[in-house]
């Protein structure tokens, strides 16, 4: 089983290295809406907290 989880692992980390090498452009857009996602949650979360203590 463990061997397994390396192989999958293994796989996925050149399937993202592949996608980066190949369209640099679109990876980067990819990124940036995940990190968009990210902060936007972390803001609401923030938000919902100060109306928590208010």
């Amino acid at each position: 089983m463990a061997q397994a989880k390396k192989v999958v692992l293994y796989a996925f980390v050149v399937f993202v290295l592949y996608t980066i090498i190949t369209s640099p452009k679109r990876s980067a857009d990819l990124v940036q809406v995940g990190f968009e996602g990210i902060s936007s949650a972390a803001q609401g979360v923030g938000e919902f907290m100060t109306e928590l203590i208010n």
